[in-house]
């Protein structure tokens, strides 16, 4: 695969990615959404079709990696470094362009979100804040169980999806991807709720950065604090994962 081709892939796939996970945070999240307030399932079901729509998208181009974990635990198992810099690079470009366009799609409700004022009681709705539509935050805040909860959670993504590689004939039957897509609303549905599964340092970074600098009104912070636990966690289980699965099997 060309190094122009890999970069438009994963742009264009994590894209996709972001903006239907950022979106259906979105939809759930902010005023006068219909879908608000529907809950942690529809969620997980948004990022895996998120994860369905955009690897199958990017697969002709560069394979579909779409998250910096996956093309980590790759390269440790074969050794293959070479266009690792062009995936990452594809990937964090593709998940600040998801996050604008999610911005863009949402815009009213982005705006109806702000702080109200004049209402009957002549008192202020309060804002909803809106980093959770972009970024990751913990529902406890303990960096060190944080941390263990992204790097468990990436080695349960990373390791199947090596693994997935020894099934005859998922890939050329076209499943493959449905199969990982799966996998991601299992690991929203069962590992999630600690710290809302980054699992990705392209999906967190990128939008927590586009998150910081969009004119949102009322945004509050964009939470840098804890910014490098989503990219340090799924780093780190990416390489585990890589060095398990190239000892295992």
């Amino acid at each position: 695969m060309s190094n122009g081709g890999v970069f438009v892939g994963e742009m264009i796939g994590t894209a996709i990615l972001i903006l239907f996970g950022a979106g259906v945070c979105a939809a759930v999240t902010l005023r006068y959404s219909k879908a608000r307030a529907s809950g942690w399932v529809v969620i997980a079901f948004g990022w895996g079709f998120g994860v369905l729509a955009g690897a199958y998208t990017a697969a002709p181009l560069s394979g579909g990696h779409l998250n910096p974990a996956v093309t980590l635990g790759i390269a440790v198992d074969t050794g293959e470094w070479g266009q690792v810099w062009v995936y990452v690079l594809g990937q964090f470009a593709g998940a600040m362009l998801g996050a604008v366009l999610c911005y863009l799609t949402y815009f009213a409700q982005f705006r109806a979100n702000a702080r109200e004022t004049g209402t009957t009681e002549g008192t202020a709705d309060e804002p909803v804040p809106t980093l959770g539509v972009f970024a990751t935050i913990p529902e406890i805040r303990n960096p060190v169980a944080n941390l263990m909860t992204e790097i468990i959670a990436t080695v349960g993504l990373v390791l199947p999806v090596l693994a997935f590689g020894l099934t005859d004939g998922l890939g050329e039957s076209g499943t493959l991807v449905l199969i990982v897509a799966l996998l991601v609303v299992g690991i929203g549905l069962s590992l999630g709720g600690p710290t809302g599964y980054a699992i990705n340092p392209a999906r967190d970074l990128g939008p927590r950065i586009v998150h910081s600098v969009l004119p949102i009104p009322d945004k509050g912070t964009s939470d840098w604090g804890y910014a490098w636990i989503p990219v340090a966690g799924p780093l780190i289980g990416g390489t585990l994962a890589g060095l398990v699965y190239n000892a295992a099997f």
